[in-house]
């Protein structure tokens, strides 16, 4: 598998050709499935208000909610497979929200902590009676040691780095795409959970955020991204990177 790359396909394309234990760490946001939504008390696709409908353009973030469970499964499974450690950022919404807490069941075993992003400020909630949302969870998954909290490789001192990050959303970088992993999100994952020359892969890459934040820290970055135009975008930020490292 050749590194500093970014692989135009889906993450279990990719996966399929990366040795076990081949990665030193993932982080990654996958899609939302904001867009599946209950009617009646049941589960329907429907497109709601633009700005909050999906991260992508092109596609349509509503899975129907056991095939939304079973892909982010297979990815997670795959995941623990290939990889050390894990850093999964979901947001509980809707359309996630039973598929994440039976994926926290099925896979208890390698989950080692969940952090709590908290982004500063919630954008008010879609419908009445709902709280608004203004935080994340990112779930931590250790393939070989998820029993213990303790990190066996870890950069930071005892009683300096807590559960609860405030960190303000990332800056937009297309307008079609506006739910953007902030860099400094990932730089604090990568500093406190990797070394230089490690290898970090982000499965559901976007815009290249993670790929991005490696290569300024010096680690050599994988990446997986199934729409072209946001693969384009990626190619051209590490472009840009490059002359500025450079």
């Amino acid at each position: 598998m050749e590194v500093n790359k970014i692989y135009n396909e889906s993450c279990l394309d990719t996966l399929k050709r990366c040795p076990d234990n081949s990665i030193n760490l993932v982080i990654t946001s996958p899609p939302y499935n904001m867009n599946l939504r209950i009617r009646n008390g049941e589960y329907c696709s429907r497109q709601i208000v633009k700005e909050f409908s999906t991260k992508y353009e092109g596609f349509d973030d509503n899975l129907p909610i056991e095939e939304y469970y079973k892909f982010h499964l297979n990815v997670l499974k795959e995941l623990i497979r290939t990889s050390n450690m894990i850093f999964y950022n979901i947001q509980i919404v809707t359309g996630s929200k039973r598929a994440i807490f039976k994926i926290i069941g099925e896979l208890s075993e390698f989950l080692k902590d969940i952090i709590i992003w908290d982004k500063g400020y919630a954008q008010p909630a879609m419908a009445p009676r709902v709280l608004n949302r203004r935080t994340e969870l990112i779930l931590v998954f250790d393939s070989h040691n998820g029993i213990s909290r303790q990190f066996k490789n870890a950069n930071f001192d005892r009683g300096k780095l807590d559960d609860l990050w405030l960190i303000k959303r990332g800056k937009k970088i297309t307008d079609t795409h506006s739910a953007v992993f902030p860099e400094e999100l990932v730089k604090t994952i990568i500093e406190n959970f990797s070394n230089e020359g490690d290898l970090i892969y982000d499965p559901f890459m976007g815009t290249g955020t993670t790929a991005i934040v490696a290569k300024k820290l010096n680690r050599n970055y994988l990446g997986s991204e199934l729409i072209e135009k946001y693969f384009k975008t990626i190619q051209e930020r590490l472009c840009v990177a490059n002359n500025e490292l450079f």
